[in-house]
């Protein structure tokens, strides 16, 4: 296994001469030892990173990397990996390892093992890993003399025979570097974990590396859950055990971590949308397709319709396409083959038979269509166009289908079946950048209405795979393009090198939540190669025909994960715009039903989401009844409030409000549902 590069970030430099380790140079330059600001590996200039125990051939500066950046947690959790694995092997000695990679706040690592493991297991995993990090044990690295002698090492573990093999054959090149990375490029190494004291071999892993020098560079851990997995994430594959795990620079960021992590589990969507009766996923209907309620209905019809609203002010057109097409549509648009695998196979449609049963007609292959812009290319192109039409703006809220693995479909956040915020702009090759800022701006301008407010861009390039189209003269220029737009809008700009679509680079918009998490939003892609492929034109102010430039954006991705976002974001207490019930009203007893049923019909009247309970439930029970269902409102009514013509308040938090006039109530009501604020009334806040 190993570590790829992260995000780089600023760091102090060091001179390792050649013959001299890089930690004895981190040692003279009086780098901590130990603790969050402990050195742990070394950077090169080309990103590499590279044990404390390297010694260089020639003399070489490099970063010091410490325990408490994004690359040293990936490094601190990827050695965690290995103990995590050594102390499986120890414990269930027939199981065989798969791969180990640090992730996002954590690590995991795959095994074969006759029967899952049991919560029971993963105890007694994390006890014999603090056993063996408490014993002491240095991560050494060793070279392979031949991949023979790899092979004949590992002969027991047939997973990593198979990434051996690969190597052997030149395929490594096209695995997925952010996990099969035990090979990488070059030399085959492996990682010994040794005693300290003594010097032997504890156990060892098939690694390219690097690790943190020792297991006193692991200060907090933690093996939190496993799941099913099947091998390199091909479901024709075996099915593998994976055992999730952390691991922190300190117990005090670990406790921050799993402090976060216990609030994100109950600000979970899929367990707000069943406690508030907003969406489902029946098995009937199949994985990754959600049906919505009517509560949930409501939240997705008032997105809907204030977004389409947004746009057609920004200058889109709305169009509509439908949900299939023949699949030379998609040869065309080039997303078969360089898109298929995340495509449904084909319809097979209009087949004609002999009363013998053989074919008279071969019919048509027909997609359910993952993405709607080769339909826009073709409304764009069912008459001339001339360059007084540019921007020419085409918009949808477009029903996509994408064949996502079952084990990644998560929720809303990961369907199958999803309508994407879908536009597409054609303009001329100057306008380019003016659209591009228009987009950029309308994006931002969209989240913040929704009250996601806290991002960061970033800027999604070609690599040197064979996966991208067009010339490296056009991805230069629609990547200078985009990045010069990011630089100026004053957000910060993180690069992603390989992370563009096939046919052009793409600007992201990471927002961050309520939590402090990061969810990949909004994109704007340049695309020089589907107006070429589609043999798009408009007419000049010269004469001449011309090839128009595209834009792609969707300002959400998709409403659907929009909205799951949404859901974690508040915590399910949406604003009041946003509620799918924005009013309860709440006689105390039989006797003021008639009077609440009437405030409720005058606040319906007005467009508000307003409902009476008149259940027998003891008032207390109703209030807490709604307070659980996160209604912003509850207007409560005794028979001094009859008397006086007023109603109590009583808001999400507890707080209450009492007397208000029923006219003063009303509009107040009005007022704030209409402003579509995204702050919570409170009593403090309606005074």
């Amino acid at each position: 296994m190993s570590v790829s590069a992260a995000r780089p970030t600023t760091a102090a430099r060091v001179k390792v001469p050649a013959g001299t380790s890089a930690q004895t140079a981190v040692n003279e330059a009086g780098f901590e030892q130990k603790g969050p600001q402990a050195a742990v590996v070394v950077r090169e200039d080309d990103g590499t990173l590279r044990d404390l125990a390297w010694v260089p051939e020639t003399d070489a500066e490099v970063a010091v990397v410490t325990a408490d950046t994004p690359d040293g947690r990936a490094v601190i959790r990827h050695s965690a990996a290995h103990i995590m694995a050594q102390a499986v092997q120890d414990l269930h000695p027939d199981a065989k390892l798969g791969i180990g990679p640090p992730v996002t706040d954590g690590f995991y690592y795959d095994f074969a093992v006759d029967e899952p493991f049991t919560p029971e297991d993963l105890q007694a995993i994390e006890k014999r890993m603090k056993q063996i990090i408490k014993s002491g044990q240095r991560f050494s690295r060793r070279k392979y003399a031949s991949l023979d002698e790899a092979r004949a090492e590992l002969a027991g573990e047939p997973f990593k025979l198979e990434l051996i093999d690969d190597k052997g054959a030149g395929t490594d090149a096209d695995l997925d570097r952010s996990e099969v990375m035990e090979i990488g490029d070059g030399e085959l190494t492996a990682y010994d974990n040794l005693n300290m004291r003594t010097g032997e071999r504890m156990w060892s892993d098939l690694c390219r590396g690097p690790h943190v020098p020792s297991t006193r560079y692991l200060p907090a851990y933690k093996v939190t859950r496993n799941a099913a997995a099947y091998w390199r994430g091909n479901d024709k594959n075996p099915q593998l055990q994976r055992i999730y795990g952390t691991a922190w620079e300190s117990t005090e960021a670990q406790d921050a971590y799993l402090e976060r992590l216990a609030e994100a589990e109950k600000r979970d969507h899929r367990k707000l949308g069943a406690e508030l009766d907003l969406f489902s996923f029946p098995d009937e209907i199949g994985s990754g397709l959600p049906v919505f309620h009517p509560k949930g209905g409501v939240i997705k019809r008032e997105m809907e319709d204030y977004v389409r609203r947004r746009h057609i002010e920004e200058g889109f057109e709305y169009v509509g396409t439908p949900h299939i097409a023949k699949d030379g549509l998609f040869h065309t648009s080039g997303h078969l083959p360089y898109y298929a695998e995340t495509m449904f196979p084909p319809l097979h449609v209009d087949v004609e038979y002999d009363d013998q049963g053989q074919v008279t007609k071969a019919g048509s292959e027909y997609r359910l269509k993952a993405m709607n812009c080769p339909m826009h290319n073709l409304i764009y192109r069912s008459r001339g166009r001339s360059y007084r039409e540019l921007p020419l703006r085409l918009f949808e809220f477009g029903h996509v289908y994408r064949y996502e693995q079952s084990g990644v479909v998560h929720g809303l956040t990961r369907v199958r079946g999803f309508a994407q915020d879908d536009s597409h702009s054609y303009v001329t090759r100057e306008q380019a950048p003016a659209e591009i800022r228009h987009l950029l701006n309308f994006v931002l301008s969209l989240l913040r209405d929704f009250g996601m407010d806290d991002f960061y861009l970033e800027l999604s390039t070609r690599d040197d795979s064979d996966k991208f189209i067009g010339s490296q003269e056009q991805w230069d220029e629609a990547t200078r393009v985009l990045e010069e737009v990011a630089i100026e809008s004053g957000l910060e700009l993180v690069p992603d090198p390989g992370g563009a679509a096939y046919y052009g680079p793409k600007i992201s918009v990471q927002a961050r939540d309520a939590i402090g998490r990061t969810w990949q939003m909004s994109t704007i892609q340049l695309d020089f190669n589907q107006p070429a492929r589609f043999e798009l034109e408009y007419q000049a102010a010269d004469g001449t025909r011309q090839e128009p430039v595209m834009i792609h954006s969707a300002k959400f991705g998709s409403i659907e994960r929009f909205l799951g976002v949404l859901t974690e974001h508040y915590a399910g207490a949406f604003p009041v715009w946003l509620s799918p019930v924005q009013v309860v009203g709440i006689p105390i007893s039989g006797e003021q039903g008639d009077y609440i049923q009437d405030i409720v019909d005058r606040l319906r009247s007005k467009g508000i989401r307003a409902e009476a309970d008149h259940s027998d439930d003891r008032m207390q029970k109703k209030v807490r009844t709604h307070t659980l269902q996160k209604v912003p409102f509850m207007l409560l009514a005794g028979g001094k409030d009859v008397e006086a013509g007023a109603v109590s308040f009583r808001f999400r938090d507890g707080t209450q409000r009492n007397g208000v006039p029923v006219d003063e109530a009303i509009a107040y009501i009005t007022d704030w549902a209409q402003s579509r604020r995204n702050d919570a009334p409170t009593a403090e806040a309606s005074e």
